[in-house]
């Protein structure tokens, strides 16, 4: 009985205590309403209200972000149907050709790393070309390593996705057949007429600057293979010399692949620095190419970063 006295006293106290102390908290507002001034006193309001306010205003911004995500789907189906019948329509036309293109990379050790990272921006715009050609070729990347994994390893990690490219390590003579193979170099006697979808044609994975003239066709003789150049002396009269960056070599065949001509595949990747005029057979002039300049230096369209756009 005794400690029921005392727990009755101590939770009487406790309360009265209570009861004081929001009595005191009441007269400190009262106090402070006193003397704060009319402004302050509507400021202070619009603070308690902004506060209390604070988790509608945060289901509102919820709502509100669902509904534009909604509005954007809905308009990208309304929209994108119509395009995305076409792409498929596209694609059902494309006739992948049984020619094989090869990208030497054996000449990693001749190359300075701004050289190489011109190189890899070649093989990128090959790669995107051959994704959106009509006619997309046989694409094989030889001899990878060296300083061109590397720049690939670095700057675009989405190679190992590459799709529809074989990538080896080894040498084109030891992926393709010796008799099969066809080195493209401007320094070959022998004039290119016509492909043949039976051939794997090499392209030298090299940017040099000269410095290593007529390498290309000293490896293709070396190996005991056969070498030919494009036919461009046939059609084409340019103020630079005839040796083209990779990409345009592979570009220049997926656009003859499509439209069965040199010259047209000529004046549709050719740069506008290169000076290129069209020929006729007699050698004379006949126009001038007015074509938009497509550096190969510059960047490429990559998937993204390749394989994103595929």
């Amino acid at each position: 009985m005794a400690d029921d006295s005392v727990r009755s006293e101590a939770s009487s106290q406790q309360h009265s205590h209570n009861r004081e102390n929001k009595l005191s908290e009441k007269t400190e507002a009262a106090a402070d309403n006193q003397t704060l001034s009319k402004r302050q006193r509507k400021k202070l309001l619009k603070q308690q209200k902004w506060e209390e306010e604070r988790e509608l205003r945060k289901q509102r911004r919820k709502e509100r972000k669902q509904q534009r995500r909604l509005q954007r789907l809905n308009h990208h189906e309304e929209d994108g149907g119509e395009a995305q019948s076409a792409r498929k329509r596209l694609r059902r036309e494309v006739t992948p050709s049984s020619l094989r293109l090869v990208v030497d990379c054996s000449f990693d050790s001749l190359m300075l790393v701004k050289d190489v990272c011109k190189l890899h921006k070649q093989i990128q715009r090959c790669y995107a070309e051959n994704r959106r050609s009509l006619h997309p070729v046989q694409f094989y990347l030889t001899s990878l390593g060296g300083q061109l994994k590397q720049s690939m390893d670095a700057k675009d990690k989405g190679w190992v996705n590459w799709k529809d490219i074989t990538i080896s390590t080894e040498h084109y003579s030891e992926v393709v057949a010796k008799e099969e193979l066809v080195y493209l170099t401007s320094d070959s006697p022998n004039v290119l007429e016509e492909l043949d979808p039976k051939k794997a044609y090499v392209i030298g994975g090299l940017v040099d600057h000269n410095h290593h003239k007529g390498i290309t066709f000293e490896r293709a003789k070396e190996l005991g293979i056969d070498h030919a150049q494009l036919p461009l002396s046939s059609f084409v009269k340019m103020n630079s010399r005839k040796v083209l960056a990779v990409n345009h070599v592979f570009e220049i065949i997926l656009a003859y692949l499509e439209k069965g001509s040199w010259q047209e595949a000529f004046f549709t990747i050719l740069p506008q620095r290169k000076g290129a005029v069209a020929v006729d057979q007699d050698g004379t002039n006949i126009e001038k190419k007015e074509e938009e300049d497509t550096d190969s230096d510059s960047d490429a369209d990559t998937p993204e970063q390749t394989e994103k756009s595929v």
